[in-house]
Order: structure tokens, then sequence, then C-alpha cells
């Protein structure tokens, strides 16, 4: 089975142990990604929401054939406790029967690289506490908040996610804090 791994954010530049085998593809499916998850260590990362416009995410094919692995792997690397997988891993496959609108896009993308299954990361926005999506200026305020320790680990998932994951609110962040795309 080929499984691919759906990604937009940290698991290009940092897989850590990730069962990928190590090459990111760019001709991902077109999904709506933004910056619009305060997340515990202070950055504000990517997620799926439907506020957002398509862009079009990377893939890597995983190293192993097995679905449940292949979940456990993004689990793991992704820190999402064992009890709380859920719905923040998701999957579908080439198959199944799905009304879900991002799995079907993903699901249509599969079948036109001749892939079985496909893994994703589907954490929800936060702001504070509040799962919602936060606006650009109160991402912008948020990031003004942090200390410089915070500050740099915020620049640094800014900068380091791939250039094609142009979205709404990383013009507006690049434009206020000058944080463009680096290697």
């Amino acid at each position: 089975m080929k499984i691919a791994c759906i990604g937009w954010g940290s698991l290009i530049w940092r897989p850590e142990n990730l069962l990928i085998r190590r090459k990111w593809f760019t001709d991902g499916p077109l999904l709506r990604v933004e910056f619009a998850r305060q997340s515990d260590n202070g950055r504000i990362t990517l997620v799926i929401t439907a506020e957002a416009k398509p862009v079009r995410t990377l893939w890597a094919l995983m190293a192993t054939e097995n679905p449940v692995e292949a979940i456990e792997s993004l689990r793991i690397r992704e820190g999402i406790g064992k009890n709380n997988t859920g719905n923040k891993i998701l999957s579908v496959t080439k198959d199944e029967e799905t009304t879900e609108e991002v799995k079907a896009l993903i699901k249509n993308w599969l079948i036109s690289l001749e892939l079985d299954a496909a893994i994703w990361t589907n954490l929800p926005p936060r702001i504070g506490e509040e799962e919602r999506v936060p606006t650009e200026n109160e991402v912008i305020l948020y990031l003004r908040s942090l200390d410089v320790n915070k500050t740099a680990f915020a620049e640094e998932y800014i900068r380091k996610t791939p250039m094609q994951i142009d979205t709404n609110y990383r013009r507006k962040i690049e434009k206020e804090f000058g944080w463009t795309h680096i290697d």
C-alpha cells in the first residue's frame, strides 16, 4: 500500500522520526490552510480551516505500507497523546466513500497520483484558549506580545514554511515583521 503523508509546516523541514522516505514532493493536494493556531510553544502554526484560500501542499511517501503504523508515526511526531489521536490525525483511502470535503479532495488527488491512502494532521484553529480562527490582526498582536525566545521560535516557523504555502496571513506577517522565507 502506497501511503502519502501530507504536510505544509514543520513536518517538511523537521520530520524527526516520521517514517517517510525523506523526499517531499511539491504537488500535494490543494487544501485550505492558514496560520491560525496558537501552539503551546508560542508559535502560530498552519492548520486546515474553511476560511482560508486553497494552497498547494506537499507530500512524502511513507516508508511503511501499514496504515496503522503510518498513523502512529505521525501521531508521535506531532506529539499527540495516544488517547487524543481521534480526529487530530486523519486518513483516507482511494476506495473510501466520503462526503467530507477535505477527504474527498484528498481522495481525488490520491487517485490522480495512483496512491492508495493519505494521512495528515488535523489540529483545530486556536487563539488563546478559544478554538476558533483568529483574525489577521489578532495573530499580529499575539506575535508582537511574545518574549524574545518565543519570538525566535515563531519566526523560524513562519520563515521555514515552504514558499508555496502562500497564505493571506503569511503575507501580512511578512509585511509586519519582515519574516520572509528562508531554507
